[in-house]
């Protein structure tokens, strides 16, 4: 009988080419982060044991791995169960990741609104504790809205964009955003927290926000937030046209176009379409 010729086993059973990827990889941080994909793949949460026999690491490696990464808030224990769930700092992360990729996604949707309205078109998104406006195309006429800077948004109380964002964000949120004063830019601002709650209440019925020239005379804007698959803000769009060219039907149109914009990137987010009377637009007067 002829001999068979087997190929040589790689060191301590790893085949050449994953030996070598093996030596750029550092063991601690590898473990480290098939623990959250584990986590993430049982629904957000597991026990200690679930996670060393779904990853084949013994007790006590899941043990101090998970107790630094409780640390860093990339986990966080269950209080009053033996499980361990995805801490907030993934979703610090994950929404970091999504503003990275929501001025490309938007792109087509900015230049639809401003071709279709002929109007000033703004994108924001949150970083944090600030909102900023992030893109912008200009209005198609001679007389259009002066937009500002990319950058912080100077007055989120007093603009759509803001508007739109803060409504969907807890209480305590929106002050550490807004600060302890609202400041008044023209008769229109609301500058007394509780009446901007209740405004924004209706933001949620309607699905859009209005800024009518709550922070520049003779401007008309309406926003609406993108929100991703947990309904959280990502960011938001919305419509800048002056009050000259501000006729019912046109205000109308900017109103849908901004809404239909948002809910695609929603969508595209991850957020389901809306189906709920909350989230289907409204029209106020």
């Amino acid at each position: 009988m002829d001999a068979k010729v087997l190929p040589a086993p790689g060191i301590n059973g790893l085949e050449p080419d994953k030996r070598a990827a093996s030596r750029h990889s550092i063991q601690s941080v590898d473990r480290a982060l098939l623990l959250l994909e584990t986590i993430a793949d049982m629904g957000g949460e597991a026990t200690l044991t679930e996670l060393s026999n779904r990853t084949a690491l013994n007790i006590s490696t899941c043990h101090h791995l998970l107790a630094t990464l409780i640390k860093r808030n990339f986990v966080a224990k269950v209080p009053g169960r033996r499980l361990y769930a995805l801490g907030g700092r993934i979703l610090y992360i994950g929404h970091a990741c999504l503003q990275v990729d929501l001025p490309r996604r938007a792109q087509p949707h900015l230049e639809n609104i401003n071709r279709v309205t002929g109007e000033t078109v703004h994108l924001a998104a949150q970083q944090g504790d600030v909102l900023s406006i992030v893109s912008v195309r200009e209005a198609r006429h001679a007389v259009r809205v002066e937009t500002g800077k990319l950058g912080k948004m100077p007055a989120p109380h007093a603009q759509s964009l803001g508007k739109a964002m803060l409504a969907w964000l807890p209480e305590d949120e929106m002050r550490r955003i807004l600060g302890k004063t609202l400041a008044r830019y023209t008769a229109n601002t609301i500058v007394e927290f509780n009446a901007l709650v209740e405004a924004l209440r209706i933001v949620r019925r309607t699905g859009y926000a209005l800024d009518k020239e709550e922070y520049l005379p003779g401007v008309i804007c309406i926003g609406a937030a993108i929100r991703d698959h947990a309904g959280a803000v990502v960011g938001a769009i919305s419509a800048s046209t002056p009050t000259m060219r501000a006729t019912e039907d046109h205000l109308a149109l900017m109103r849908e176009e901004v809404i239909n914009a948002a809910r695609a990137l929603s969508v595209e987010f991850g957020h389901p379409a809306a189906q709920s009377n909350l989230e289907r637009p409204q029209a106020v007067a």
